[in-house]
């Protein structure tokens, strides 16, 4: 495996500017704000052609007054656990801090590889400020600044030097496996879900609404099938979005959905389908991503029916009729084990290919049961119908006139579709070419 750097500290220090910047790209939200970053991220990265797993982690605070501080600290730890070489970034700025004190003498203690990182020193002439920072007791004193990109070379060649090269084992750069956004509002339980799927605390859970700000990665293998596990921020209503890190986070999650295969859209049991959920799957739908309903904390429901919970779903968004949907407690479990089941189902009815002769055969028997409507003296003829892509499928339905294609017919088309075919979980694409203008017609979604 490549080696893993952790970028640890104290609050409000840069580690987030850091890491984006060794990323080449925005992964870790940055706000001037103290505490943004609270979970521990991970990045793919390289130095003079040496690759390096990246692991961001959230300010640790010795103290109890900030907010989620013992979940901040307990994360920290644990990154430092997994990691080879630590980078203890300090504020060249403001000088010696006397958490940066006790951060160091946590990391001595564990007997890491450390290096300092002295960020902030936007110019050599400042350089040496770097001196102050003695007092740590770490050899290896960096001057750098996150956002000008000084001396970040220097750093991680300095960090990397730490690994014996023979230790690397290199891995596949692309991920074959099956990639699963974990998607919802705040506090309906995503990140629960996932640190029980994980059998590990990966993600802060708190009952504070909208403790998970980043989109968090993480790969796991069940049964023999890779999966991308990611876990988002959830998304706000805009009149809440009140932080300007809030708004980050729901880009981010517009940007989860767009990486995966799979989604897992969570709801929460006792609020049932929202305007926020409906956004969602109109996104989701939208991207062509496949969706599974996971309606969360329904041990709490009492004298409440499964069908009662799906009913206003199915009315305020047509495509969520043909997903599946499972009910569970992420808390205490139960139902977990099928969620692994249902997203390789789903996955597979993605990648379904129908011949086009029993396309044809469908079509033909859709005729016989129901002409298409006379519109002002014209009638839709369908010559032929066929799959030109999988992952999302999409087909094309060869027409003489696409204007002459009702609501109508075309709900009569899509229902006899999936009845036929099933496609659970997935958008189709359906595009209506006419014979005297082919590229007329814009695709529809079935």
């Amino acid at each position: 495996m490549h080696p893993k750097i952790a970028l640890v500290g104290r609050p409000n220090v840069g580690k987030s500017a850091l890491f984006n910047r060794i990323c080449q790209k925005r992964i870790s939200i940055v706000d001037e704000q103290e505490g943004i970053t609270r979970d521990r991220l991970y990045a793919e990265a390289e130095v003079f052609g040496r690759p390096f797993t990246l692991i961001d982690t959230g300010g640790i605070d010795l103290s109890d007054a900030m907010p989620f501080n013992y979940e901040i600290r307990r994360q920290a730890q644990i990154a430092i656990n997994e990691a080879d070489v630590v980078i203890l970034v300090v504020d060249g700025q403001v000088g010696p801090h006397p958490l940066d004190e006790e951060v160091a003498k946590i990391l001595l203690n564990a007997k890491k590889s450390v290096v300092v990182a002295v960020n902030k020193i936007d110019q050599s002439n400042d350089e040496f400020k770097i001196h102050e920072f003695h007092s740590l007791a770490v050899r290896d004193l960096i001057a750098c600044s996150a956002v000008q990109g000084y001396q970040i070379a220097e750093l991680l060649e300095k960090a990397i030097s730490y690994v014996p090269e023979e230790e690397e084992i290199e891995q596949p750069a692309v991920f074959g496996g099956i990639r699963v956004a974990i998607v919802g509002r705040p506090n309906v339980g995503k990140s629960t879900l996932l640190n029980h799927l994980l059998h590990e605390e990966r993600s802060i859970v708190s009952p504070i609404a909208g403790t998970t700000r980043d989109a968090i990665d993480v790969t796991i293998e069940h049964e023999g099938q890779e999966y991308l596990l990611i876990d988002t921020a959830g998304i706000r209503r805009k009149k809440a979005e009140k932080e300007v890190v809030d708004k980050f986070a729901s880009i981010r999650t517009d940007e989860a959905v767009e990486k995966a295969d799979v989604c897992l859209l969570v709801l929460d049991s006792f609020e049932g389908f929202t305007t926020q959920e409906k956004r969602i799957a109109s996104e989701i739908e939208a991207q062509g991503k496949s969706c599974i309903l996971v309606f969360n904390k329904w041990d709490l429901m009492k004298n409440f029916r499964m069908e009662h919970a799906m009913r206003g779903v199915r009315e305020e968004i047509p495509f969520l009729n043909h997903c599946p949907t499972l009910f569970i407690s992420a808390m205490k479990e139960r139902n977990l084990n099928k969620i692994f089941p249902i997203i390789k189902q789903t996955y597979a009815e993605r990648l379904k290919r129908i011949t086009t002769g029993g396309l044809n055969k469908f079509i033909e028997g859709c005729l016989q049961k129901y002409h298409p409507p006379l519109i002002t003296g014209k009638r839709l003829r369908i010559y032929y119908m066929t799959q030109v892509e999988t992952n999302p499928p999409k087909f094309v339905l060869f027409v003489n006139k696409p204007l002459l294609m009702t609501e109508t017919y075309k709900k009569y088309l899509i229902n006899n579709f999936r009845d036929v075919y099933q496609f659970s979980g997935c958008p189709i694409t359906l595009e209506l070419r006419g014979k005297e203008a082919p590229a007329a017609a814009e695709p529809r979604l079935l």
